[in-house]
């Protein structure tokens, strides 16, 4: 939603303790949403065949006809009936500046999900943000079975204390995260980088505008810059689109370099538009995107594993 005014405006500073405020607002816009929800829509955009697995809520019936529609498969998916699908509600005023609510609902019981009950129908599971005990759960079973896993803690490492994340870490065969997030890491658990290294195979730090960052014990460093932007109009969901397209390059068999070339362009793409899964795929416009980012070359390599 968005208020026509400064929320700062409206606030008596020795009265915060007593604060009770309710803003007219001029605007409402319902997106779709969800860290998993937009991964997965971007890779079945993108021609792969995503298994979508979370909990959701009665509400969730629309949604799912949206993202199967797109190529994700969400037969795995829990629905409780008795709760809504988690949604978050946020309200921005004329200063940017945003008050919000996240309501969990139906991820509090993720930890209900088991690798057991789809470990047969994936080659990689990644753990996004959701319930940090269902995260940490499921990656305890990932490691135990012996199945490749992408830790992608994201919001999660603001709350979860070190112990959480060392959990979450270890084993992975790949780190995600943005460069904020890198660092809180590191502060939360008292690794170095170095120890970091150690634990995983392969770390990719966004970096905003300055591109991403990927190192690993078989692949040295590697900085990928950024496809250049027509415009900015909303940063929700980019990190999302960067791991779907990402993944979606590393299943074609290309190399790390590609691979984050290829989620370059879908994270511009979504920065672009106003919502994670707004935008839509052209073929022929996303090679030359790639082309005057990266070169003849590197589009020629990519364009092997877009779809039509």
């Amino acid at each position: 939603m968005h208020f026509p005014g400064r929320f700062a405006d409206q606030m008596v500073v020795d009265q915060l303790d007593r604060m009770s405020l309710s803003f007219l607002v001029d605007e409402l816009v319902i997106k779709k949403g969800g860290s998993a929800g937009n991964i997965a829509f971007g890779l079945g955009v993108l021609g792969q065949s995503p298994l979508l697995v979370g909990a959701v809520g009665a509400d969730f019936a629309e949604y799912r006809e949206w993202l199967e529609n797109h190529g994700v498969d969400c037969s795995a998916i829990l629905v409780f009936d008795d709760v809504h699908t988690a949604r978050f509600v946020c309200t921005t005023d004329d200063d940017m500046r945003q008050i919000g609510s996240f309501y969990t609902g139906a991820m509090a019981r993720s930890g209900q999900i088991h690798l057991d009950s789809f470990t047969d129908r994936v080659d990689l599971v990644l753990i996004g943000a959701s319930d940090p005990g269902a995260m940490v759960q499921l990656t305890g079973e990932c490691r135990d079975a012996g199945k490749p896993f992408a830790a992608d803690v994201s919001q999660q490492v603001a709350r979860m204390d070190g112990d959480g994340i060392r959990q979450l870490v270890e084993g992975a065969r790949y780190l995600m995260t943005n460069d904020y997030e890198w660092e809180l890491l590191q502060q939360k658990t008292g690794w170095t980088e170095a120890q970091v290294a150690e634990r995983i195979d392969i770390r990719i730090t966004t970096l905003g505008e300055h591109g991403v960052q990927i190192s690993g014990r078989d692949v040295g460093e590697l900085k990928v810059g950024v496809v250049p932007e027509t415009g900015k109009v909303d940063p929700t969901g980019v990190g999302d689109a960067f791991r779907a397209g990402f993944l979606a390059a590393t299943e074609g068999g290309l190399s790390l370099e590609r691979a984050a070339q290829l989620g370059s362009l879908i994270a511009v793409q979504v920065l672009e538009n106003d919502g994670g899964q707004e935008w839509t795929w052209d073929r022929a416009h996303g090679l030359e995107r790639l082309r005057d980012a990266y070169g003849p070359d590197a589009a020629a390599d990519i364009e092997t594993v877009l779809p039509a």
